[in-house]
């Protein structure tokens, strides 16, 4: 966990995060920013085994 909160935090400086602990605290309430952080998608609807993705 400490590498991935590190890498995340590399990538608030590189987007020039103007206050990082506050974004941090962000993150831990919500983890799913800091997957859109790095740049990796996160569906719900395919979590899991057994089911199915949901119809339009």
């Amino acid at each position: 966990m400490a590498a991935f909160r590190n890498l995340v935090i590399g990538a608030l400086k590189i987007l020039e995060a103007e206050n990082i602990a506050k974004t941090t605290r962000t993150i831990r309430d919500e983890p799913e920013r800091a997957l859109r952080i790095l740049g990796i998608t996160y569906n719900q609807d395919t979590q899991g085994t057994g089911s199915s993705p949901a119809l339009l």
